[in-house]
């Protein structure tokens, strides 16, 4: 009997040794802040090298998705993680109006001539490939590179996004659904926090090719401003698109960066979907697209080598 139980003691330990194994140790780099209009904002920087920007998605999202994965970058750059005006560590404003596209934009030129490159590396990922965007257009002196990965191109793009999510979670948590259509009917709208509660999506569903490839995510990645969030995509966000997001359309104006540029895509992305995002080939011809065919939204995670090998070579090349 005492065998027995120490063998499935065993087995316990080891199934529970494997289940944190699932999340590689984190170890944030050095951080400091920076005054940018008044407010400070966090960043981190990790390796050496020419630099390289991160900006975070959400709208509303912290750099600290970001780790520890891209350390694989800061192997032979020097890598900028940032917590842009109202996320993260970064101050938050006096007034929601103060949260704006164009200033996360603007943000991201006077981080740069803070921290005294003369140009940098561009990598956005999903809302932040939509700055990354916005800013190679407005500031093209300023970037040597620009990495677009999981990102969106137009306010019809995001509300397919609305569309898709919604479809997913009526068909798989009909539950959930049936208490936000309840809510709904009530009045309530995605900003309200009766509303917030109830729009409960595991990440798993929507934004991986492998759902358990989400206990791989940190925790505090999870972590969003919602006031930074409804103010840019509008007060009933997750069902129609509106706020700053709901002008945006960089369809006619992608062909018109000269830079090197780099679109990556997950074929199981059912956020910035594949359907859509595929037309980056006839909006950006000059740049190359690549389509990572196990992947969701975080191909960085799902396919990490295969990633990072991609990114390191056009980095490294230009090719």
């Amino acid at each position: 009997m005492r065998k027995i139980f120490l063998f499935l003691l065993l087995i316990i330990t080891a199934a529970q040794i494997s289940a944190q194994n699932l999340k590689p140790e984190i170890k944030h780099p050095q951080g400091n802040f920076i005054i940018i209009k008044g407010a400070k904002i966090w960043y981190e920087i990790e390796g050496a090298g020419e630099p390289v920007l991160l900006i975070p998605g959400g709208p509303g999202n912290s750099h600290t998705y970001f780790h520890p994965w891209f350390s694989d970058l800061a192997k032979n750059f020097k890598v900028i993680y940032y917590d842009a005006f109202g996320r993260g560590k970064s101050d938050r404003a006096k007034d929601s109006t103060q949260y704006t596209f164009s200033r996360d934009v603007e943000d991201v030129e006077l981080l740069r001539k803070s921290l005294g490159f003369e140009k940098w590396i561009v990598v956005g990922h999903s809302y932040g490939g939509m700055v990354a965007q916005a800013y190679a257009l407005k500031y093209p002196g300023s970037i040597e590179k620009l990495v677009l990965s999981n990102t969106l191109y137009d306010a019809e793009m995001w509300q397919a996004n609305n569309d898709n999510s919604n479809y997913e979670l009526r068909n798989q948590y009909p539950e959930v659904w049936e208490k936000l259509i309840k809510l709904r009917e009530a009045g309530f709208h995605s900003s309200s926090i009766e509303h917030q509660k109830a729009y409960e999506i595991p990440s798993g569903l929507l934004y991986y090719y492998d759902p358990s490839n989400a206990d791989k995510a940190t925790t505090d990645s999870l972590i969003i401003n919602p006031t930074v969030y409804y103010t840019l995509v509008g007060d009933d966000g997750d069902f129609i698109i509106g706020g700053d997001v709901a002008k945006l359309d960089f369809r006619t104006k992608l062909k018109d960066i000269k830079i090197p540029m780099l679109i990556i895509e997950g074929r199981y992305d059912r956020v910035a979907l594949p359907r859509f995002s595929i037309k980056f080939k006839d909006y950006a011809p000059q740049a190359e697209f690549v389509m990572f065919e196990k992947s969701g939204h975080n191909p960085y995670l799902e396919e990490r080598e295969k990633y990072f090998n991609l990114l390191n070579e056009f980095l490294l090349t230009g090719k």
